[in-house]
Order: structure tokens, then sequence, then C-alpha cells
């Protein structure tokens, strides 16, 4: 009988401080923000401020107006990607990670709309060929491509027409949506017709793991798998085995991480952070008790909508609510359970900080902390 193999294990205070280091979200970066969206490989975008509150979280004086430039230049764009979600990525991630991510979760998207029979009778194929040519001439709403291809399809469902458009082909949120401090709706045209060249096609599967665990690990198969919505990825992990580290956490579920990736003690420092709803680091593992205590889980989310959360000693405690009012904004700490003097200040700093990158220099503000 084989003796079960066992690897040194990692608590999960110990992978907590390395996730938050791969996160930079134990000390602000000094990088780039290109750099830093390339990095965490995009944002979580489902709303249009998230990636903005993302990036001051964890870049060393990061102004929006910074992203709201390179999105304006195409170098970064709003694009449907892992998990079929809205997602902030530079250009070449926008090609490259959506094709890799595109026979996972975007595909399933798709096959539900096929099977509730909104699309009976339509020729998927044809769909996305109108569709192509529709937003090449000039980016299109969803009601105005739902507009333009029922004519083709009268009995289809409508939405299910935009939504079939929107799995079939890499589209765009082009701007002005999305640009800090301006409004607009979605529009949408293809990566080729948005950034100017020819895709290059899809990442490379076992690159995009060495990247995954750049910014997320050490993770099992599973974290990977929840991260991007694709599914069998144990055969990249094999491959890539031999490059690699190999631990277990406390369950005994192997976790895998980069030779050279930091994985600092842990009892390091981890000061508050506010964190955007939707962010990834709560959406990118199977087991996410290294940053969400068990008695809190449930807590960040209300319906299908997600709350704005805080970090304390690098865990999730808290929700944070913003009232953006004409004369004032008011910033509201409100924690799950009791907090320390001490810890009060260090939530105040970190509001403020948060505040000073984020908020027009001649409007007051004010931080309240609900009890």
């Amino acid at each position: 009988m084989a003796l079960k193999t066992t690897h040194p294990v990692l608590g999960v205070r110990a992978l907590n401080r390395a996730t938050l280091d791969r996160q930079l979200l134990l000390r602000p970066a000094s990088l780039g923000v290109t750099e830093a969206v390339e990095h965490l490989l995009g944002l979580q975008a489902q709303n249009t401020k998230p990636p903005y509150y993302a990036l001051a979280a964890r870049l060393e004086g990061f102004r929006p107006e910074q992203l709201s430039a390179l999105m304006e230049s195409r170098d970064v764009a709003r694009i449907v990607t892992m998990r079929s979600t809205v997602h902030t990525h530079t250009a070449r991630d926008a090609v490259a990670l959506r094709g890799l991510v595109q026979p996972g979760a975007i595909d399933r998207e798709l096959a539900v709309f096929v099977s509730r029979g909104g699309l009976d009778g339509v020729d998927l194929d044809r769909l996305a060929e109108i569709a192509r040519a529709l937003v090449a001439e000039r980016p299109r709403t969803p009601k105005e491509l739902r507009e333009e291809l029922l004519p083709q399809w009268p009995d289809a469902d409508p939405p299910s027409l935009s939504v079939a458009a929107r799995c079939l082909l890499p589209l765009v949120q082009v701007t002005p949506r999305g640009l800090w401090g301006r409004g607009g709706q979605v529009a949408l045209t293809t990566t080729d017709q948005w950034f100017g060249d020819p895709a290059d096609g899809a990442a490379d599967l076992d690159e995009t793991v060495l990247r995954y665990l750049g910014a997320f690990g050490p993770a099992s198969v599973k974290d990977m798998q929840t991260w991007c919505g694709l599914t069998r990825l144990g055969e990249a992990f094999e491959r890539l085995r031999p490059r690699l580290l190999v631990f277990q956490d406390e369950r005994g579920t192997e976790l895998f991480d980069l030779p050279d990736a930091s994985r600092p003690d842990e009892d390091t420092p981890a000061p508050p952070r506010f964190l955007p709803e939707f962010d990834n680091l709560l959406l990118s593992h199977a087991n996410r008790s290294r940053v969400m205590p068990a008695e809190h889980k449930g807590r960040t989310w209300t319906g299908n909508q997600a709350h704005r959360v805080f970090l304390l000693d690098g865990f999730l405690a808290g929700l944070w609510h913003l009232d953006e009012g004409k004369d004032r904004i008011t910033l509201t700490v409100e924690p799950f359970a009791h907090v320390t003097r001490a810890q009060r200040a260090e939530l105040t700093a970190e509001a403020e900080r948060t505040l000073r990158l984020m908020t027009p220099s001649d409007i007051p503000y004010e931080i309240v902390h609900a009890e």
C-alpha cells in the first residue's frame, strides 16, 4: 500500500500573509498602474468604480485619473473574462485571457440560454457573423444589438440574442463607460476593432497558471478553477509540478507555489485595507478561509449585490459605505465585531488615506464609525 505523500503545512495566517503580499495589500506598491493591472491579471469590474478603489488600496500615490487615462488611450479596457464577469484588463490580457477562458464559464453561460429555449432556431454562427459586422460599423449597445438581430430571428427571446453575441464574440465595453467621473452606457465592439491589432490568440495555459500563482498563490487546482471558471486544470499543474513548490493546507489539500515567491511570516503586520465590492481577493479561491473567517461567511452579499469590505489584521472584518453628497462625502465604517481603540485609529487613518486619493480636494469629508 502506497504511503500518502505529505508536504509542509501552511496555516491560515501563513496563507493570508502570502496572498496579501501577492495582492499588493501588505504595503502600498510602487508599481505603475499598467504593471499592477497586469500583475493582478485584471480587476473585477462589474460596477465601474471598483477597479479604481482596488488600485487605491494597493498602489502608492494612485490617482483615479491614471487608470481613466489608460482606458481612454485603450491600453486597458473592460471585457467579460474570468467567471463570465466583467474585468478591467490590459489590452494584451483582454485578448489573451478572454481566449483562454472562453471554453469555461462563458460557453456555459451561453449553453444555459440555449437550454432555456430563448435561442431556438437561431444559427449561432450566423448570429456571431451579423453581430461582428454591426459592432465593426460602430459600437452598439446591447439594446441596439437586440433590435438589429431580432428581425433575423423574430421568435427568439430578445435579451438572449444580445447575451449570445457577448458570449460568442470578445466584446469590449468602449469608453466613456468606466471613465472616472464620467457616465456612459454600455456600448460594445470587438477587441480587434478597439485595439487596432489582430488577436494574438488565447493565453498559454501553463504561463497563466504561473501568473495566477504569482498573484493569488499558494493555491490549489480548485482555487485556480474558481478564479478563472475553467475546469480540469489538474493536468496543467502536473506538467508544472517539477517547477513548483508543493505545500498543503490544514485540511490536507495540495497547494502549489512559485519557488521564488514571497511567503512572509504569519506575524507580519497587515494594515487595514478598504476594498471595493467584488474584489478578486475574495472571489479567487475555492477555500476562502485565508481571508474570510467562517463566522463572517455570507455577510458580504445581499442578494446578488456585493458590499464594500475592509480588512483588519489581514482578514475580512466589516463593511464600509460611501455617501457621496454634493457638499460632503461620508465614509461609514461598519465592523462585524468590536474593534479596539487602536484598531479604530488605524481604520480612521486608512479611511483618510483612501479619501484623500479618491475624492476632490475641495469637498470636505468625514469618517463615521458605526457601532
